[in-house]
């Protein structure tokens, strides 16, 4: 296998990880709320329901600070492996369950087992994806992973005239159909070349790149894109050996500042709101209509459809303006949200308060997954050195996973006690996002992962580029003279 057919597997490979991200999402929330489940497990209070959907968030963080510690010598593949193998144990154990504890610990493990593939299979796509179409490819695992909470959601609603555990247990089980086939696939698919060269398999490294170009290796193109990454790893080389100090030192590809903007977009994902909806959608839904389940339903499948909006745009448009322009309209969806909500506090009767309230619901989403959703996965593995980027990916991962917990953890607490406010609250922390991405996100379509590098080091010597344009244009005049970046760097604001 070689060529579109062997870079199409990996990223079906990849984007199963996603799909499984996504089901196991949205699945808690389209269960909770059904009479058997809330009978199995002897009607826990909103409390006990919140550590019982969000303790699997602290599972995914803790596997995600692992895959820190051991994923780079592992290696892309065999994380990967690890995690489902792990995710397909818990998701028995939570179907097989009938105590609190038993779910609440089944659910941890597979939670372990999601941070070992979320941390890992954004690495391995953006290692693997030509640098011209590498957003495209991530846009197509998240189209797949929104595919996973709307089948959640209607697996959830399809479900819930039946009677018994069964309700609830086959859709949790159903998690070990997206499972299976990543074992299955991770026989076919090939070890991340860019790590094969970081570890020294230089041969291997460009044996793989032959096969995903599907030329020989003494192809020119294929022997290019080998001596770039070779000398990108003799760069990073020089500066450090990629240990865990290396991360916290601003050296001269700005280590530290990379890290904290992979960190600081996870962590501005969920602290802005987007889970607390997905996990909780019919709950929120309850709030404005009478047929919650059916609008989840029809929520998702919205959301499913939105997300191949992003990518016709964001190898186009670029990364910074999405991020802007949809966050703005999001701070300002949720101040109309707690304006609505509290006109039907008020009013539950109000009809038109109810219906427009539900229709902020499917813009916010839509602009969700546009603007933060397709950039917010790519944006850490391409902004992350080589060297560092098994290590980051996993730690920003992990950022992404504790916001995550704390978010779905004291929604139906708050829910419960600041009702419309909880909006107020998320309209103003979305809003706060812009000023530092600004600021300090540089925009990072069209460049390789190797020209990131001298996008963080690019020298100053009298001279800054002000536009995408004309720093690409430096970058290739760099790359062709296969120039080490000296030791200035301008102020870079793209």
């Amino acid at each position: 296998m070689g060529g579109q057919s062997l870079l199409y597997t990996t990223t079906v490979l990849t984007a199963l990880g996603f799909m499984l991200i996504g089901y196991d999402n949205g699945v808690m929330g389209g269960v909770i709320n059904n009479p058997p489940f809330q009978s199995t497990f002897g009607h826990p209070s909103s409390g006990l329901l919140g550590t019982i959907v969000a303790i699997y968030e602290i599972g995914c963080f803790v596997g995600s600070l692992i895959t820190a510690v051991v994923g780079e010598s592992l290696g892309r593949k065999r994380s990967i492996g690890i995690g489902a193998i792990l995710m397909l144990g818990g998701a028995a154990g939570q179907a097989a369950s009938s105590s609190r504890g038993a779910i609440i610990g089944t659910r941890v493990l597979s939670g372990i087992g999601m941070g070992f593939i979320n941390s890992t299979v954004p690495v391995l796509q953006s290692e693997v994806s030509p640098k011209a179409t590498r957003g495209r490819f991530v846009c197509f695992q998240l189209s797949l992973l929104n595919a996973g909470i709307m089948l959640a959601y209607w697996v959830g609603y399809g479900f819930t005239p039946m009677t018994g555990s069964k309700a609830w247990r086959i859709p949790v089980a159903l998690q070990c159909v997206f499972i299976v086939p990543i074992i299955a696939l991770l026989f076919f698919v090939p070890e991340s070349p860019r790590w094969l060269a970081a570890h020294g398999r230089t041969e291997e490294s460009l044996d793989v790149l032959a096969r995903l170009q599907g030329k020989s290796a003494s192809h020119a193109d294929v022997l290019a894109q080998h001596t770039e990454i070779c000398h990108a790893v003799e760069l990073e080389n020089s500066i450090g050996s990629g240990t865990w100090r290396d991360l916290l030192k601003e050296d001269e590809i700005k280590s530290r500042r990379r890290l904290v903007i992979a960190c600081s977009i996870q962590f501005f994902q969920q602290i802005g709101g987007i889970n607390a909806l997905i996990y909780y959608a019919g709950t929120f839904l309850a709030l404005v209509t009478t047929s919650p389940a059916l609008v989840s339903g029809a929520l998702f499948t919205w959301f499913f459809i939105a997300s191949f909006i992003p990518w016709f745009l964001i190898d186009s448009a670029g990364r910074r303006p999405l991020l802007l322009v949809c966050i703005s309209a999001m701070a300002g969806c949720f101040a109309v949200e707690a304006g609505l909500v509290w006109k039907i506090t008020v009013d539950p009767t109000d009809t038109a308060a109810g219906r427009g309230a539900t229709a902020i619901y499917f813009l916010y989403i839509a602009l969700f997954t546009i603007g933060f959703q397709a950039v917010v996965w790519v944006y850490p593995s391409e902004i992350l050195p080589l060297r560092l980027r098994q290590k980051g990916s996993a730690i920003s991962t992990a950022c992404n996973w504790i916001t995550n917990y704390a978010i779905v953890q004291m929604t139906p607490a708050a829910l419960d006690n600041i009702g419309y406010k909880f909006f107020i609250i998320f309209a103003v922390i979305n809003a706060a996002f812009l000023p530092p991405i600004y600021f300090f996100y540089p925009e990072t379509k069209g460049l390789s992962l190797e020209a990131v590098d001298l996008l963080f080091s690019l020298t100053d010597r009298g001279h800054k580029p002000s536009t995408l344009q004309e720093l690409k244009a430096d970058l290739t005049v760099i790359e062709a003279n296969n120039a080490t970046p000296v030791e200035e760097r301008p102020v870079v604001r793209v």
